[in-house]
């Protein structure tokens, strides 16, 4: 944790231009965009980085076609070109993936009319993507065998985009890039008060690791909390326009359940009309999402929850025989932090089934605080980019924005580094079937740090091996996150800076050989403790 341990170092007793609370989407997007344009910035979380709700996405980047049914076309619009924007800069990460939308008896629109919307939505997306196509139930049982089509009217096939890798390591890309411009950053370090004096902020924070608590100082804060924003500006006194109200949703991992023909998402509506998907996760399938009111952010998946989504997709799909609690390998659960006016009512009393995911961003000048509510992943460069306005309208100078703090390495350097995985034989490595070659994964995961991972492996071929057979992770990728990806438990590289808890069934995991070694190589002489820290939680 040499990085982490550095980081803190800096933090203490430091001045900054931006101290950033909450390292979700907001907080590390933020970040990246205000380092990336000069200014001195100190992000922090108490928990890790991605570690609440940016966890527990669906993985898609989307423009909000359900958003059509409340005529929100400005924010689809906005959002569609959020999505085209992220598919150019990270061509290797974010990718165009097909939504094949079943509509039975029960559905609210009939196929034709979901083929003048998905048209529509095409359209407003400035035909970023394939263009939408209609099916009728012979056509869908076609594209897709594993969907019963005995009640099925037809359907639509249109286009968004989703995470190859999971949601919460494309977040740490921004954490990433945020340290590579300069930026202090900490996961597990707690806000314990913060006091404005002197025309600046003085925190005092907490190691929640270690315990020790110490002090910086910064010209502004950006409340990128998420779900708590409105608990920081309450203790800040920082009266707002907007609040946050919560909706919950939950995931179910569980074994591949469509044909290997496609990646594409399915898309049904439930008994209650709510859209819900089966989207591909390699050799998973991921089952969900819900929508619940809830009226706190702590969340968990309840028996009732878990037997709803059960019973839907079993009513939809044709499979040999019905999924079970037993099929379930990993749950997500998460609350959607939705943007309403203040005024609006009690949170109970909110029409949260028409909230959308749009965000907003206030600024307090006489505290200087920056608030961002709500958003989405999808949203994330305009986000970084909004936030940078409001930085510079408190009196922060930055640079010109050359849009240089986003995106994956140059395609020049992409076609070196594939040169010499080709000349190396790397993708010979590997021996398994309906795995990507390790040449497209170390790439995308690591971009330039990937050349690293080529030299480790030239130099001691034992790097090249998986350290945990199904978990298909190299030796190298272990010692290279132990170096650079502040990684402080256990649960951190597992969950979050890897999927493998979410595509690995935890008897495989608790009794792979390999786990010692995963926690000896990230923790050293601490091993034993991070692991019994996990294998407790479990």
């Amino acid at each position: 944790m040499a990085l982490r341990d550095a980081n803190i170092a800096r933090m203490g007793d430091g001045l900054f231009d931006v101290l950033i609370v909450g390292a979700g989407i907001n907080g590390a997007v933020s970040a990246a965009a205000l380092a990336g344009r000069g200014a001195s910035v100190a992000l922090i979380d108490r928990g890790d980085f991605a570690g609440f709700t940016s966890q527990e996405s669906s993985n898609l980047v989307w423009g909000g076609f359900k958003y059509l049914e409340n005529y929100e076309l400005p924010l689809v619009f906005d959002l569609c070109r959020s999505r085209n924007r992220l598919m150019r800069a990270y061509p290797d990460n974010v990718r165009e993936i097909g939504f094949l939308a079943a509509l039975d008896e029960t559905a609210p629109y009939r196929p034709w009319f979901a083929a003048l919307g998905a048209t529509g939505y095409w359209m407003i997306g400035l035909f970023g993507t394939k263009r939408p196509r209609l099916y009728d139930a012979a056509e869908i049982k076609d594209q897709e065998p594993a969907i019963d089509t005995t009640n099925v009217r037809g359907g639509i096939e249109y286009h968004d985009a989703y995470l190859i890798d999971n949601d919460s390591r494309f977040v740490f890309s921004f954490v990433r890039s945020a340290v590579e411009a300069g930026a202090s950053v900490a996961n597990y370090v707690e806000l314990l008060d913060a006091e404005r004096r002197d025309g600046r902020w003085i925190a005092r924070l907490r190691d929640v690791d270690s315990g020790e608590e110490f002090t910086t100082s910064a010209r502004t804060i950006v409340n990128a909390a998420g779900p708590f924003v409105d608990g920081l500006n309450q203790a800040w006194h920082n009266t707002t326009e907007h609040r946050i109200v919560y909706s919950k949703g939950i995931h179910l991992v569980v074994p591949r359940l469509t044909t290997n023909r496609h990646d594409r998402v399915l898309a049904f509506f439930d008994d209650t009309e709510r859209l819900f998907y089966v989207i591909p996760m390699g050799r998973r399938s991921v089952i969900g999402t819900t929508d619940t009111r809830v009226d706190t952010p702590f969340t968990h998946v309840t028996d009732d929850d878990r037997n709803f989504l059960l019973d839907q997709i079993n009513a939809r799909l044709d499979l040999e025989r019905p999924l079970t609690v037993d099929d379930v390998i990993a749950e997500r659960s998460g609350v959607r932090p939705l943007v309403v006016q203040r005024g609006s009512g009690e949170q109970r009393d909110v029409d949260w089934t028409s909230l959308s995911r749009k965000h907003e961003i206030e600024r307090d000048d006489d505290q200087a605080i920056v608030t961002v509510f709500g958003g989405k992943l999808t949203d994330c460069l305009n986000v970084g980019e909004e936030v940078c306005e409001e930085i510079e309208h408190l009196g922060v100078p930055l640079e010109r924005d050359l849009h240089n703090w986003y995106g994956e390495p140059a395609k020049a350097t992409r076609k070196e580094f594939y040169r010499q995985a080709r000349l190396m034989k790397l993708d010979r490595l590997r021996t398994k079937p309906e795995t990507e070659p390790l040449s497209d994964r170390l790439w995308r995961r690591y971009g330039r740090r990937a050349f690293d991972l080529l030299e480790m492996i030239r130099a001691d071929p034992t790097m090249g091996e998986d350290i945990m057979g199904s978990a298909d992770y190299l030796r190298a990728e272990l010692y290279n996150a132990a170096e650079h990806e502040m990684i402080v438990r256990l649960d951190d590289f597992m969950r979050r800076r890897s999927k493998i808890d979410l595509v690995v069934h935890d008897e495989a995991i608790v009794s792979s050989p390999g786990l010692r070694e995963v926690a000896e190589i990230l923790f050293g002489a601490d091993a034993d403790r991070r692991l019994d820290e996990y294998l407790a939680a479990r």
